[in-house]
């Protein structure tokens, strides 16, 4: 498996990009990867900083489409968001459709195969190509007629045909079992696996330890159907994400005299954390499947991040100062798939 496989080919079509503020940047932990950014008047796309790959297409003139390139970093000047590419790319294929779709399910033949994507009209000058866990997302300006969008898709076919088959392989071998959400189904929670238990006599949610392993027992009758176990079972888990990150970012700061402004919360599918500028952290609930030690490194590397808002030598100096032996938990976590998780 590539480690880049989510920078992916990156070309124009259209008129450059629009002008963006470069103010409230932040640094965000996805895994170790390249920034992104964009100045202003940039004419340049850069690496997908989503769980995806992503391709940009512009137009040169009557000439034809420029040829696919990969732009290393922002415009000068403009102080670029710092983010680390997934490792672990997202789920390819597309799910079964929403009986309320966000925008235009559509479908392409490519190479005698028809492709589903999702069509998302948007404020840019750029059409945008886009693999995750929804599939193949397609960002156009609201201007550019059905016609054009598709004579885009068709000219970037090998590659999205490419990014498609790799990422299908890719996770045919890291495929995680599929959690049932009734009676006996199991997940992972702190590095561990419990089993779900539908007790209706219960009031509420309960980890109860037993001989044969921890059991998440949840106060709902046996024939609760699917989705409220899902539900129910999601809450509990932000419940405890909310108690854990709150204990491990208090005793890492505390012990190691760094000063945080507020915490909160993330539901992202393209990030573990994230820190701003002003001191504001943002920690995925989703951690709360992982074992202390990846949580801390987490912890740690956004922390890191309030004196040194980059990936250079003096903010991995700050790491280890904060959390020493980290490594082996920054290698685990570079190796998770975040869209593989099972909520």
């Amino acid at each position: 498996m590539p480690d880049r496989i989510c920078a992916g080919a990156a070309s124009r079509r259209a008129i450059g990009n629009p002008n963006q503020d470069a103010s409230n940047r932040h640094a965000s932990l996805l895994h170790d990867g390249p920034s992104q950014g964009r100045g202003r008047r940039a004419r340049h796309a850069r690496v997908s900083t989503s769980t995806g790959a992503r391709s940009n297409s512009r137009r040169r003139g009557a000439g034809g489409p420029a040829p696919a390139r990969l732009q290393p970093g922002a415009a000068a000047g403009i102080p670029a968001q710092l983010s680390l590419a997934f490792d672990a790319p997202a789920q390819i294929l597309p799910p079964a459709r929403s009986s309320t779709p966000k925008g235009p399910e559509r479908s392409i033949v490519l190479a005698g195969d028809p492709v589903d994507y999702h069509l998302r009209r948007a404020r840019r000058r750029t059409i945008g190509f886009q693999i995750d866990d929804r599939g193949l997302t397609v960002s156009a300006p609201r201007w550019v007629a059905l016609r054009d969008i598709e004579s885009a898709i068709l000219e970037k076919e090998r590659w999205i045909r490419s990014r498609l088959e790799q990422w299908q392989q890719w996770r045919a071998k890291r495929r995680l079992p599929i959690v049932h959400f009734a009676e006996g189904g199991k997940l992972p929670f702190l590095g561990t696996e419990i089993t779900l238990r539908l007790r209706a006599d219960l009031r509420a949610c309960e980890l109860a330890h037993t001989p044969a392993g921890d059991e998440l027992r949840l106060a709902l009758s046996a024939d609760a159907d699917e989705a409220r176990v899902r539900d129910t079972v999601q809450s509990w888990l932000k419940e405890q994400a909310q108690r854990v990150l709150d204990e491990r970012l208090l005793d890492l700061s505390t012990r190691n005299g760094v000063t945080y402004s507020s915490w909160a919360l993330s539901s992202a599918r393209s990030q573990w954390g994230s820190c701003a500028a002003d001191g504001r952290i943002r920690l995925n609930w989703r951690l709360i499947h992982f074992s202390i030690p990846v949580i801390d490194y987490v912890v740690a590397h956004e922390l890191a991040h309030l004196k040194e808002l980059n990936h250079g030598p003096e903010f991995w100096r700050q790491v280890a100062r904060l959390l020493p032996g980290f490594e082996a938990a920054r290698d685990h976590i570079r190796n998770e798939d975040l869209a593989g998780l099972p909520l």
